[in-house]
């Protein structure tokens, strides 16, 4: 359908169907934000003329927000733009050892890092809310107001799953919805709550809440690890060459905040404060290597766990 015949779907529910097959082979996160918007969009019209049906509304709006096919190749070009603007800039060194060092002008390696230590946090706060709120759930579902609980919770699972991708497509670089899931908003309320105990992706963003506690704990526990080894084997090289760090003779060790360290002095001292500085420097960039690489295996995980298919 396209505007030049002034063919049109008559329902929005056609209309959402059309956009949706225009769209087939898009991102499906890019899918999902297109129909969230056509439909928030001629909702809105209906509501500010309560007198037309939807095939006017359609036909009125038409010529401004488009027919389906032009609306999907919006959404496209403004796809490649948007992700063309953030994708960062291309690596300048081409080189093995250029490419393992360049990981440093990466911001998103940071921010994998700072999301593999945030994991541990959301990891439990998304466990703690799915035990509290499936237990008042299942306890409370033989009684009246069991069910606005189960549709209360059912909501924040879909809000908290919305802003879980927000939070995985700013830090690791993943695309994700930036709307939510569209609904058939004619449908009555019975077959609304119906949908939310049918919808998989409702209990996939269980598994995906379930996962982020023992996800959490192991990222939180080898990033935690790493970043303290580093500081270690760079720290003491630099406290001894500062004077932060003292050898006592009578132990024959280096004494850096009150902790005894390895016991080397003369030149094979200074060969092992420069190779433990070495070794820091490595392993600093091996761990921003191994946030990039973990946390794209996360946005993976999240996009198939999170995101509606697109058909």
């Amino acid at each position: 359908m396209n505007a030049a015949n002034g063919h049109y779907p008559t329902t929005i529910k056609r209309y959402l169907d059309q956009l949706r097959k225009a769209l087939e082979g898009s991102d499906p996160a890019l899918v999902q934000d297109a129909l969230y918007d056509a439909e928030d969009y001629l909702r809105s019209e209906m509501n500010e003329n309560p007198g037309k049906s939807e095939a006017e509304i359609i036909g009125m709006v038409a010529s401004s927000y488009g027919a389906p096919d032009e609306v999907a190749d919006i959404y496209r070009d403004t796809e490649v733009k948007v992700q063309t603007a953030l994708r960062p800039p291309a690596p300048r060194w081409t080189t093995p050892w250029g490419k393992f060092f360049g990981v440093a002008a990466d911001f998103r390696s940071y921010g994998a890092l700072f999301y593999m230590l945030l994991a541990l946090v959301s990891g439990i706060f998304y466990f703690t809310l799915m035990a509290v709120g499936m237990s008042l759930s299942l306890g409370l579902s033989v009684l009246i107001i069991g069910i606005p609980i189960i549709i209360l919770y059912f909501g924040i699972v879909r809000v908290l799953s919305l802003a879980e991708g927000r939070l995985v497509e700013a830090m690791l670089g993943v695309r994700m919805p930036r709307r939510p899931l569209y609904a058939n908003r004619d449908d009555r309320l019975m077959t609304r709550i119906k949908g939310l105990f049918t919808d998989p992706r409702m209990w996939s963003t269980h598994i995906y809440f379930l996962l982020m506690l023992p996800l959490g704990i192991a990222y939180f526990t080898i990033f935690v690890t790493l970043i303290a080894l580093v500081v270690s084997f760079i720290g003491l090289p630099l406290a001894a060459w500062t004077g932060f760090a003292t050898y006592n003779l009578a132990q024959n060790s280096w004494i850096f905040m009150h902790v005894q360290m390895f016991g080397i002095d003369g030149a094979a001292g200074t060969a092992a404060l420069i190779g433990s500085l070495l070794f820091g420097v490595l392993l600093m960039f091996g761990t921003l290597h191994l946030a990039r690489g973990i946390g794209y295996l996360h946005g993976l995980l999240a996009k198939h766990l999170l995101v509606a298919p697109a058909r």
